[in-house]
């Protein structure tokens, strides 16, 4: 990055959102061509159901762009050296990669950088057009619950507060913290876009919510919490490089409770791979940070088996349950994939991945379920039979 470079640019601003109307111009064409005999609520379903997508695709290639260290491919914010794009810049990233061939500034890692912020701009384009389409159906037909335009309008809010972390992950240089919370945002963009699109569904097909005991309902939420912290670690993990810190399951360099420096590891707001007073971080705190996540795991996998029998016994939401007990054994083989084979790039993608779908399948089981004392009217039990073999 040459010295005349200022961290933010916004000369490129601009066409960067154009780029981003032309990525979601082809998903709003597919949902309007695909629905043009249907009404406005099956068109939003389907742009709900179509944003949801794209985002948790975007979730998917941000970890790809951290786990490729890609993060400061393009090292000023929005553009690439105040360009829209790597090809603008060629001449300023040559002059990067020459000087440091395996640095974090490639022509390579630029692209990679610029795709993911022009795949978050086109997700934060197709979620104000989902805003419109839910404020102008609201106009027309009150809207209840989950259907409420009010999700899209916190998730259009969020998209702004995510960009603005993105932006912090560059010009604050990979910080820690800051790349955690930008992850776990990603993760919550899901769940606010997840709520809507259960609820436009339901609606859609004539469905009324699954009924739950209510005890099941808060083995739900607090699955949902269990899990939004260990998605936390995971990320500290990720963003502190610490996932080699240990390479032998189930011990830790041989050992059942490694040397381990938890004040070190926890220090939350503190440059990369350095402490507050600029001295570096001990192997032992990245020991520490890495085996937490680990034992976290050692709570949270068996919670969510137990979450998904209890669900079976109680023959609810079949689907959700099958999602659940198939993402444990995902982030079960990807976990270890990542410690025994040296942090294979899939299988790291993978367990990025299926962190953000467990918590969407956990979010889907609660939007299409509510507890059983909320309503006795007995012709919800006729729909839950539907529901089961939708």
């Amino acid at each position: 990055m040459t010295d005349s470079q200022p961290l933010y640019d916004l000369g490129p601003l601009l066409h960067l959102m154009l780029i981003g109307a032309v990525i979601a111009l082809a998903p709003l064409a597919w949902v309007w061509l695909r629905n043009r005999q249907h009404g406005p609520a099956e068109k939003l379903l389907a742009l709900s159901v179509f944003t949801l997508f794209l985002t948790f695709d975007l979730v998917m290639f941000g970890a790809f762009t951290r786990l490729t260290d890609s993060g400061l491919g393009c090292p000023d914010w929005p553009g690439c050296y105040g360009n829209a794009s790597p090809l603008g810049a060629h001449q300023e990233i040559s002059a990067a990669q020459t000087a440091m061939p395996t640095g974090p500034v490639t022509h390579g890692k630029a692209w990679v950088e610029m795709i993911h912020r022009y795949l978050a701009t086109g997700v934060g384009v197709l979620i104000i057009a989902l805003t419109l389409m839910s404020w102008r159906l609201a106009r027309k037909v009150p809207l209840r619950a989950g259907r409420s335009p009010w999700w899209p309008t916190a998730s259009l809010v969020w998209v702004c507060i995510q960009g603005a972390f993105g932006a912090l992950t560059v010009t604050e240089k990979l910080f820690p913290a800051i790349v955690t919370l930008h992850l776990l945002g990603g993760t919550v963009l899901l769940a606010l876009l997840c709520v809507p699109a259960v609820a436009h569904g339901l609606a859609v097909r004539g469905q009324q919510p699954e009924p739950l005991a209510p005890w099941l309902r808060r083995a739900l939420a607090a699955a949902l919490a269990l899990v939004t912290l260990q998605v936390a670690l995971g990320g500290w993990v990720s963003t502190n490089y610490a996932v080699l810190a240990c390479t032998t399951f189930p011990t830790c360099q041989g050992s059942w409770w490694p040397a381990m420096n938890f004040s070190q590891g926890f220090e939350i707001w503190r440059p990369l791979g350095l402490l507050k007073d600029g001295s570096h971080l001990d192997f032992e705190a990245l020991t520490a940070i890495h085996y937490v996540h680990r034992l976290a795991a050692y709570a949270v996998v068996p919670a969510l088996l137990a979450l998904a029998l209890a669900l079976r016994r109680a023959g609810a939401l079949a689907r959700q349950r099958r999602w659940l007990a198939g993402l444990v054994l995902l982030q079960v083989m990807t976990g270890l994939s990542n410690v025994l084979f040296d942090w294979p790039l899939i299988a790291a993608v993978l367990h990025t991945g299926g962190a953000a779908a467990l918590v969407g399948a956990l979010v889907w089981a609660l939007a299409v379920s509510r507890s059983s004392s909320a309503d006795p009217d007995p012709r919800h039990s006729s729909s839950k039979k539907a529901f089961a073999r939708a």
